[in-house]
């Protein structure tokens, strides 16, 4: 990225990728390419004692590049893609010295009023933390009005340097930052070097790298690592809560792409992490929700619109996400109505049902690397960047007063079409009774995504829709072991019978469980004339 200049404030717009270990050659030819510039880097990244910029999100260190010192302070931008930064020129610099870290050197912009206000709440005291040893190829790429720079960073995250608890992890990235032009010559640009070499987006920075050593190794003295820190928990980072979406309802694509951009910033983190191999079962769960939750806006919202949303999104959103169901299937369910069977007195297996973490999470890598999913999730990315259209001229879609009319009939017909299915909900099909759950799932995050603009009765109605989605999650989960026992048992497991028979046992009951939550669903909420909380 060159050395920037003396108190530049920018919001980066940016993707970032893994690159697979086999593949890294080829990567490294192919940014070679073009006319490219090596430099050598090595950081030195600080916090305060409890970690209040890492639990805020916040990057601050010093980077010797090439032969100067670079002071940078990075913070959450509003988006999936963009983030805030400023960097300040320290000087030349000298080997074997290091400037001190003057965080006041940020003031005035956005990335350091967050700094400040993280200092002030902490007591403002900085100790280093972590550092980087990397070596940047850059290169600029110039195509139909978009300038993007390559950066390919290759080192090593380094942690408690120079004791008997350092740790280190690699560093093998791709960056592509736009430089000039629209964001789709750089989300085509991204979506092609994903494609051709197998890569896949992360969003664990350099920063979370060393945080997460930190964590594993154990806490350096005079640091202590917060627990509700998800950069810092030893199990890899749950999904950040979502904010809210607004104050006011958005009319048209504006309300489109800030729903989208929420549901991406649920479903990103554990998308990365999965690609990255993690066993944590909650990971694959949000990702799962954060897909449903995505595919609920593309179907509910396109009307707000016409055409800005890309129908080619849809199909790896669906593929995803009905393989990972099938993997959580036989992991947490199996495991979850397997340990109530033996409470119930149930044999043990002759099929050996034992852990399969490593079995999951290999398959999981697998599946959340699809190319055609990250190239779907590449361009979500870019549709939701605000000011850049990703899709060109697209129509800016309804006004305030037709996107609320819109949404208030949706959110009538859904409910309407949930109290249909309800009603004699014991005599219906597992398919249709299947069919009512999901239609029940998209009333719950159509409401989730209008709650601001709803009126006071909002928050009742949604927690009445949550008994009813507990219980039909409760009957899909029953009805997925039973078939699972009956497949075991056909293939010569005698023993898994007791399980088939024990769970058709408590279909009755279970659906007698869905009826009575149904029936304590209220009304539904209506938008509220002024749109305002």
């Amino acid at each position: 990225m060159g050395i920037p200049r003396d108190n530049a404030a920018t919001m980066e717009i940016e993707f970032k990728f893994c690159i697979p270990p086999d593949r890294l050659a080829a990567v490294q030819a192919a940014v070679r390419r073009g006319r490219c510039t090596a430099i050598r880097m090595e950081a030195r990244y600080f916090d305060t004692p409890d970690g209040a910029l890492a639990s805020r999100g916040i990057a601050f260190r010093l980077r010797r590049e090439g032969d100067q010192w670079v002071q940078t302070v990075k913070a959450l931008g509003d988006g999936p893609l963009d983030r805030q930064e400023h960097n300040v020129a320290r000087g030349p610099a000298t080997e074997g010295t290091a400037p001190e870290p003057q965080p006041q050197l940020h003031s005035g912009t956005v990335a350091g009023a967050r700094l400040q206000q993280a200092l002030q709440a902490a007591g403002g005291s900085l100790v280093e933390t972590y550092g980087t040893e990397m070596d940047r190829l850059t290169r600029d790429i110039t195509r139909q009005g978009t300038v993007v720079e390559l950066a390919l960073d290759t080192g090593r995250v380094v942690a408690h340097r120079g004791t008997p608890q350092q740790a280190e992890a690699p560093i093998c990235e791709l960056e592509l930052e736009l430089k000039a032009g629209p964001v789709a010559g750089l989300a085509a640009l991204a979506a092609q070097w994903a494609t051709r070499h197998g890569l896949y987006l992360s969003t664990v920075s350099k920063a979370e790298r060393g945080e997460r050593l930190l964590a594993a190794a154990g806490s350096p003295s005079g640091i202590s690592i917060p627990s509700d820190s998800p950069s810092r928990s030893g199990s890899p980072r749950k999904a950040r809560p979502r904010s809210p979406l607004y104050q006011q309802l958005p009319a048209g694509k504006a309300l489109q792409r800030a729903v989208v951009a929420q549901c991406l910033q649920q479903l990103l983190g554990p998308a990365s992490d999965l690609a990255e191999g993690s066993s944590d079962e909650e990971q694959l769960h949000q990702l799962r929700i954060g897909i449903r939750r995505l595919r609920t806006a593309l179907r509910e919202l396109a009307p707000l619109a016409p055409g800005n949303f890309d129908p080619a999104w849809e199909p790896p959103l669906v593929q995803v996400f009905q393989q990972l169901g099938h993997l959580r299937d036989r992991s947490q369910v199996m495991q979850r109505i397997g340990a109530e069977l033996q409470a119930a007195g149930a044999p043990p297996l002759s099929t050996h049902q034992g852990d399969n973490t490593a079995l999951v999470a290999q398959a999981a890598q697998q599946t959340v690397r699809d190319a055609a999913f990250q190239e779907a999730l590449v361009y979500l990315m870019a549709f939701t960047t605000p000011g850049l259209d990703a899709t060109g001229d697209a129509a800016a879609g309804l006004d305030a007063r037709a996107t609320r009319h819109l949404l208030q009939q949706r959110l009538r017909a859904l409910h309407a079409q949930v109290q249909k299915g309800a009603r004699g909900f014991a005599t219906r099909t597992p398919q249709a009774q299947h069919r009512l759950r999901k239609s029940l799932k998209r009333l719950r995050y159509l409401t989730e995504f209008v709650a601001p603009a709803l009126d006071a009765h909002c928050a009742r109605f949604l927690d009445s829709l949550q008994p009813a989605l507990s219980a039909l999650g409760r009957l899909n989960d029953e009805r997925v072991a039973a078939a699972l026992y009956r497949e075991l048992a056909e293939s010569g497991d005698l023993k898994a019978w007791f399980g088939a028979g024990w769970l058709a046992g408590r279909q009755a009951q279970s659906v007698a469980a869905c009826e009575q939550a149904l029936g304590q669903m209220e009304e539904a909420p209506r938008l509220r004339k002024t749109g305002k909380r």
